[in-house]
């Protein structure tokens, strides 16, 4: 069952679409009417966040998969006396990361304004040492693409502190399968999500179990997916980026199982039912650590809900910069999902 084509398109629509957390509502809606469009009912949560619900043949016990749209970003936090502009992280990233990266400033009035994110440091013709500069929040600044020289242009043009900056996303693919992007974390496992509900519309299949799909708009800041989970909820599986690097057994070839993240121990019962199934639907799979990782799994189970709780997600290899995966993890990811959420309960 192969899905990679369509779900890359679907992918790429969501990577052009501006959505660091706390900022989100276009990119919620973009799914909200693409499902829609195949008479999945929806609605959308208080917190900005959408939840979309298949009925099945038992509605008292449930599941919920979740993945999530927010992404890296940042704000401004000043505007500089040359004009240009200091910002704020949102999310977990490096300065370096994002270094010599095209952006957009997004007003409150609604315009948006393209920029370059540099060293204030970069003229190798002034600045002698300006790679020995540390990459901080002092150093990094946005070059705004305006005729600016002083805060009171950049204020003229309706920019402000507390204004959203996005990143430009560099969406390709490649013939040999390769998707390279940001915000593959996790913007990747929405379109999986997307494709696999159209899909189960498609094929009129009947679930055993009445199963919600919460596409989260928070999880980068840490609480995303840990409020309006209907009780019924049983098993939560959050659809996220698997890690990749030294120590590590995930690939961006496999769909990854997390045993384990900075968090504790997933369900152990729940964890094993996903490995059975992934071995019966010959689906290329690793178990793995994240050392350094949290999920909407995760908060949900400190925020107290009583649910057995899982982790699985397409390798993504250097998560939070210059993300890349194979077409063949987004295969695996979705064909286990497939099985899942046809099984039954663990």
């Amino acid at each position: 069952m192969k899905q990679a084509k369509p779900i890359t398109e679907i992918l790429e629509q969501l990577v052009s679409i501006p959505s660091p957390s706390g900022y989100t509502d276009e990119c919620i809606h973009f799914c909200e009417n693409f499902l829609k469009s195949s008479g999945v009912t929806t609605k959308i949560t208080q917190k900005g966040a959408l939840i979309a619900t298949i009925e099945g043949e038992d509605t008292n016990q449930h599941r919920l998969l979740t993945a999530h749209v927010d992404t890296l970003g940042a704000m401004v936090k000043e505007i500089k006396s040359d004009g240009t502009l200091k910002l704020s992280m949102i999310g977990g990233f490096r300065w370096n990361s994002v270094e010599g990266e095209y952006c957009n400033i997004h007003t409150a009035s609604g315009e948006t304004y393209s920029g370059t994110i540099l060293m204030h440091q970069t003229s190798v013709h002034v600045y002698k040492n300006g790679g020995e500069a540390k990459r901080n929040d002092d150093n990094i600044e946005v070059r705004i693409d305006a005729e600016v020289h002083n805060p009171e242009d950049v204020r003229g043009l309706g920019i402000e502190v507390g204004d959203f900056i996005s990143f430009d996303p560099r969406f390709q693919t490649t013939d040999s399968g390769f998707v390279k992007s940001r915000f593959l974390d996790d913007k990747a496992s929405v379109a999986i999500l997307l494709q696999l509900i159209v899909q189960l519309k498609q094929e009129n299949i009947r679930l055993p179990y009445t199963t919600h799909f919460y596409i989260s708009n928070n999880e980068e800041i840490g609480y995303g997916g840990n409020a309006s989970i209907p009780e019924e909820t049983v098993e939560y599986l959050a659809v996220d980026m698997g890690a990749i690097g030294d120590g590590q057994t995930t690939t961006e070839y496999v769909v990854s199982i997390c045993a384990k993240d900075s968090s504790g121990p997933y369900h152990y019962l729940l964890r094993q039912h996903l490995v059975k199934l992934a071995q019966k639907e010959s689906v290329d799979y690793e178990i793995d650590i994240y050392p350094y990782y949290g999920s909407d799994a995760s908060a949900a189970i400190r925020s107290g809900a009583d649910v057995k709780h899982a982790l699985i997600g397409p390798g993504i290899d250097a998560s939070h910069a210059f993300e890349r995966t194979h077409q063949r993890s987004i295969e695996h990811t979705y064909n286990l999902l497939h099985a899942y959420v046809q099984s039954k309960l663990v």
